[in-house]
């Protein structure tokens, strides 16, 4: 039997509807006081599907109570995974604390103020 090859784009595509479910099962379903308002930057799929990074970011609250709360509700969330979709392997979930969204906040900062500095200078 001819092992049927999976399109490059299907990894994307599984790692898109997974950030889609997560976002609304963490938003709706994880009743854990340590997770606020969390937001799921990306999510990379292993190519068997074994693992999937979750990349995420956070509003308020702190980010390793963060971390620990979604680690331990992993199961929880695979889980609800598997309920909504349709592939045969849902992939282990390890989250990690995405701090892109902080450093540019912090670099627009740093250009607001060196913009400010100068306009004065001028």
């Amino acid at each position: 039997m001819k092992k049927r090859s999976s399109s490059p784009n299907r990894g994307f595509q599984i790692a898109d509807q997974i950030q889609r479910d997560l976002s609304e099962l963490i938003a709706r379903e994880l009743k854990d006081p340590r997770v606020g308002m969390v937001t799921i930057n990306a999510v990379e799929v292993t190519p068997d599907y074994a693992h999937a990074k979750v990349f995420y970011s956070i509003l308020t609250g702190d980010p390793e109570e963060t971390q620990e709360a979604l680690s331990q509700a992993a199961g929880f969330l695979r889980n609800g995974l598997f309920k909504r979709l349709h592939i045969h392997t849902v992939p282990t979930l390890h989250f990690q604390f995405d701090r892109t969204t902080e450093r540019a906040a912090d670099m627009n900062a740093l250009i607001a103020k060196a913009v400010s500095s100068r306009s004065k200078e001028e």
